[in-house]
């Protein structure tokens, strides 16, 4: 492919709560066991974009140790590869990233000593598929100066948090709004861009020298009236995972069929790094419906409508339901988990009880030392 990538993953959100406390949003767990970061990464791969940099920030240690091979997305390689570009403190700059514009502007230098044409610029922290290409050839045939990857989200959906765009019959983009207080379009933006390599650098330079940092305000809406920028609709599964609520339905979605089988068997796969543990383990007594479990797992208890990440062990007599079991947990006899997510190394003791009602998931961390138990 014609073009480099660049992945937003800075990692900070509010609205993830205790979950972003010890690690970036796109290292957040998916699906038993992927990291947010692999969607993202993957694409890239499929769609040969052989140079890729990942830009990261708040609490990346987390995401740094996930991406401490770029083999398992094909990116161990002499030419290109995958880059970590973290804020550096130097002469010219002693800032951290203020902004998502900032944090390119920052990196510059590896846009100007790139010879590819184009740039594809994506969020770390969004579960989907796609094929770049596609995005480019549609980028070339409308002569855009950017094109935005968008996506219709249905009318009951909340769209206020959202950057909801409007488009005109050939796919201009004639409104761009920033989460709106009211929405008049229900198309928002995936944080997915293709812009030509020099635009962006000239942009940049624009930004630094008006001390302006941010993409979306200062680039996209800015501009709006002044460059041609488009927007490709994407029609596949698309979901952001920026607070608790929409990281348990992302998860939870993972239990249909048609999300299992898009994302698990049909082509293209997406890729992680792997975890050299044993399958799932059932013993006697265990009960599961609509789950999904990962290696390294041992189940003694009834498991429905849950997801459990790798290494979760359940005691004897124990009920999981509608809930999320994080990495490494340990979960004690006769305890009862009702529309929850455990955080990873975790240890619940025995006869615990944890229920979220009225709709309200309950985030729960429990530390202590399981081996005396």
């Amino acid at each position: 492919m014609r073009a480099i990538g660049i992945i937003l993953a800075g990692g900070k959100s509010n609205r993830m709560k205790e979950l972003s406390r010890k690690r970036a949003v796109c290292a957040m767990p998916i699906a038993g066991s992927y990291r947010g970061i692999d969607f993202a990464l993957s694409n890239m791969e499929h769609s040969r974009v052989s140079k890729v940099a990942i830009l990261t920030q708040f609490n990346s240690r987390s995401l740094n140790e996930h991406l401490s091979s770029s083999k398992w997305w094909d990116f161990g390689r002499k030419q290109g590869g995958m880059y970590l570009f973290t804020p550096a403190f130097t002469s010219e700059n002693n800032s951290w990233y203020r902004g998502t514009a900032d944090a390119i502007a920052q990196n510059i230098s590896f846009l100007k000593n790139a010879h590819e044409p184009y740039v594809v610029i994506a969020s770390g922290d969004c579960v989907y598929k796609m094929d770049y290409n596609e995005v480019l050839e549609y980028h070339v045939a409308k002569r855009a100066d950017i094109t935005v990857v968008c996506k219709e989200l249905p009318p009951e959906a909340s769209v206020e948090r959202y950057g909801t765009v409007g488009m005109d019959d050939d796919g201009r983009i004639t409104e761009f709004v920033e989460k709106p207080l009211v929405a008049n379009s229900s198309i928002i933006s995936c944080g997915i861009y293709v812009i030509r390599r020099r635009m962006l650098i000239e942009l940049l330079e624009k930004c630094e020298e008006e001390g302006r940092f941010d993409f979306v305000q200062d680039i996209l809406i800015r501009y709006k009236e002044v460059k041609r920028i488009f927007g490709y609709k994407l029609t596949g599964y698309w979901s952001n995972i920026a607070s608790v609520d929409d990281y348990f339905r992302t998860n939870m979605d993972f239990l249909r069929h048609d999300v299992r089988d898009y994302f698990f068997k049909q082509y293209p796969a997406v890729h992680t790094k792997v975890a050299d543990l044993p399958p799932a383990k059932y013993n006697t007594g265990f009960s599961v419906r609509n789950s999904l479990l990962s290696s390294g797992c041992i189940v003694n208890g009834t498991i429905e409508d849950s997801v459990l990440f790798q290494q979760v062990y359940v005691g004897n007599n124990c009920v999981i339901r509608n809930s999320l079991i994080l990495n490494d947990v340990y979960i004690g006899d006769n305890t009862y988990i009702e529309n929850c997510i455990v955080e990873s190394d975790s240890t619940i003791q025995a006869n615990s009880y944890y229920k979220g009602e009225n709709g309200i998931r309950i985030v729960v961390e429990e530390k202590g030392e399981r081996y005396n138990i």
